[in-house]
């Protein structure tokens, strides 16, 4: 009876682990996906920017009985420090609902992604600011 030996090289040896080509197809996938995220985080750090100026307002004249001019006044001298560039503080919509004002901040960004492929982001912050 002869038995055979199984070398380094045999089919158990090539059929163990992932190939240099299973890690590249890897790599790229996650690369694909860490490129997105590296292209999205400024228009979400720039959303957040617009949520503090509509959360500060909110908190500036809650129940102070403001006028619409007030609003608007305070939301550009908020845009103006945040450095907010996406949209101006005259893209937010102030209007007069029952019980004091509606700021809206409704808007949409493109980012570039690869080629002729973009994202876009609809963000909407809304918040009641009352007499």
């Amino acid at each position: 009876m002869v038995r055979i030996r199984e070398t380094r090289y045999g089919m158990a040896a090539r059929q163990r682990g992932a190939t240099m080509l299973g890690y590249i197809i890897l790599a790229s996938f996650v690369g694909v996906f860490a490129f997105g995220a590296i292209r999205l985080t400024p228009v979400y750090l720039n959303y957040m920017k617009v949520v503090g100026v509509v959360d500060g307002v909110f908190e500036e004249f809650d129940g102070m009985n403001p006028t619409r001019e007030q609003i608007r006044s305070s939301m550009s001298r908020r845009f103006d420090v945040e450095s907010v560039g996406i949209i101006t503080y005259r893209d937010v919509k102030v209007t007069s609902v029952d019980g004091g004002y509606e700021v809206a901040a409704v808007y949409d960004h493109t980012a570039p992604f690869i080629g002729n492929i973009s994202f876009t982001v609809h963000f909407n912050k809304t918040r009641l600011v009352r007499r």
